[in-house]
Protein backbone atom coordinates (compact mmCIF):
# COMPACT_ATOMS: atom_id res chain seq x y z
CA UNK A 1 0.00 0.00 0.00
CA UNK A 2 1.34 3.42 -1.16
CA UNK A 3 1.94 5.78 1.85
CA UNK A 4 -0.33 8.76 1.53
CA UNK A 5 1.18 12.02 -0.04
CA UNK A 6 2.26 14.86 2.32
CA UNK A 7 -0.02 17.14 1.11
CA UNK A 8 -2.89 14.39 2.10
CA UNK A 9 -1.63 14.14 5.26
CA UNK A 10 -1.64 17.89 6.01
CA UNK A 11 -4.97 19.22 4.16
CA UNK A 12 -6.78 21.14 7.22
CA UNK A 13 -3.96 20.53 9.26
CA UNK A 14 -1.73 22.68 7.96
CA UNK A 15 -3.57 26.03 8.98
CA UNK A 16 -3.95 24.47 12.23
CA UNK A 17 -0.31 24.20 12.69
CA UNK A 18 0.63 27.73 11.33
CA UNK A 19 -1.95 29.53 13.65
CA UNK A 20 -0.30 27.32 16.56
CA UNK A 21 2.80 28.68 15.80
CA UNK A 22 2.08 32.31 15.19
CA UNK A 23 0.34 32.21 18.72
CA UNK A 24 3.30 30.57 20.33
CA UNK A 25 6.30 32.10 18.79
CA UNK A 26 4.86 35.81 17.80
CA UNK A 27 4.99 37.42 14.21
CA UNK A 28 7.28 35.08 11.86
CA UNK A 29 8.08 35.54 7.89
CA UNK A 30 6.36 32.11 5.96
CA UNK A 31 10.12 30.36 5.68
CA UNK A 32 10.67 30.28 9.48
CA UNK A 33 7.24 29.28 10.20
CA UNK A 34 7.39 26.30 7.65
CA UNK A 35 10.93 25.85 9.43
CA UNK A 36 9.31 26.03 12.53
CA UNK A 37 7.00 23.23 12.25
CA UNK A 38 9.72 21.30 10.62
CA UNK A 39 11.70 21.67 13.37
CA UNK A 40 8.67 20.32 15.73
CA UNK A 41 7.66 17.48 13.58
CA UNK A 42 11.24 16.41 14.19
CA UNK A 43 11.29 16.44 10.18
CA UNK A 44 8.44 13.87 9.72
CA UNK A 45 6.61 16.85 7.81
CA UNK A 46 8.48 18.43 4.77
CA UNK A 47 6.98 21.60 3.87
CA UNK A 48 7.35 23.31 0.29
CA UNK A 49 7.09 27.04 0.25
CA UNK A 50 4.17 27.05 -1.94
CA UNK A 51 1.90 24.84 0.35
CA UNK A 52 3.09 26.93 3.11
CA UNK A 53 2.18 30.38 1.14
CA UNK A 54 -1.05 29.14 -0.29
CA UNK A 55 -2.17 28.51 3.62
CA UNK A 56 -0.87 31.94 4.84
CA UNK A 57 -2.98 33.76 1.70
CA UNK A 58 -5.76 31.83 2.64
CA UNK A 59 -5.81 32.45 6.66
CA UNK A 60 -5.09 36.54 5.55
CA UNK A 61 -8.48 36.10 3.02
CA UNK A 62 -10.51 34.75 6.61
CA UNK A 63 -8.86 37.13 8.69
CA UNK A 64 -7.47 34.97 11.09
CA UNK A 65 -4.02 36.42 10.35
CA UNK A 66 -2.50 39.75 9.66
CA UNK A 67 0.88 40.76 7.58
CA UNK A 68 3.06 43.12 7.09
CA UNK A 69 6.56 43.90 5.76
CA UNK A 70 9.89 43.88 7.76
CA UNK A 71 13.43 42.79 7.86
CA UNK A 72 14.48 39.36 8.26
CA UNK A 73 17.79 38.18 10.12
CA UNK A 74 19.60 38.54 6.85
CA UNK A 75 18.49 42.48 6.86
CA UNK A 76 16.27 41.05 3.45
CA UNK A 77 12.70 42.17 3.20
CA UNK A 78 10.13 39.62 4.49
CA UNK A 79 5.87 39.59 5.14
CA UNK A 80 5.65 38.63 8.98
CA UNK A 81 2.75 36.86 9.72
CA UNK A 82 1.13 37.40 13.30
CA UNK A 83 -2.15 36.08 14.67
CA UNK A 84 -5.54 38.20 14.87
CA UNK A 85 -7.99 37.98 17.79
CA UNK A 86 -11.02 35.74 14.63
CA UNK A 87 -7.27 33.75 14.39
CA UNK A 88 -7.11 32.72 18.08
CA UNK A 89 -10.79 31.76 18.25
CA UNK A 90 -10.53 29.79 15.37
CA UNK A 91 -7.60 27.96 16.77
CA UNK A 92 -9.35 27.59 19.90
CA UNK A 93 -12.05 25.86 17.68
CA UNK A 94 -9.79 23.78 15.92
CA UNK A 95 -7.37 22.47 18.63
CA UNK A 96 -10.51 21.18 20.67
CA UNK A 97 -11.84 19.60 17.10
CA UNK A 98 -8.52 18.13 16.43
CA UNK A 99 -8.59 16.56 19.85
CA UNK A 100 -12.54 15.07 19.48
CA UNK A 101 -11.06 13.57 16.09
CA UNK A 102 -7.64 12.28 17.00
CA UNK A 103 -9.49 10.65 19.82
CA UNK A 104 -12.11 8.58 17.82
CA UNK A 105 -9.21 7.99 15.78
CA UNK A 106 -7.07 6.29 18.39
CA UNK A 107 -10.50 4.52 19.90
CA UNK A 108 -10.77 2.99 16.16
CA UNK A 109 -7.51 1.75 15.76
CA UNK A 110 -8.00 0.13 19.47
CA UNK A 111 -11.12 -1.63 18.31
CA UNK A 112 -9.05 -5.18 17.66
CA UNK A 113 -7.12 -4.97 20.94
CA UNK A 114 -10.24 -4.53 23.11
CA UNK A 115 -12.47 -7.41 21.32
Amino acid sequence: MKAPKQSDVLQGTLDLMILKTLHALGPQHGFGIARRIEQVSRDVLHLNEGTVYTSLLRLSQQGCIAAKWGTSDNGRKAKYYSITARGERRLAVETENWKRFSGVVGRVLRLEAEE
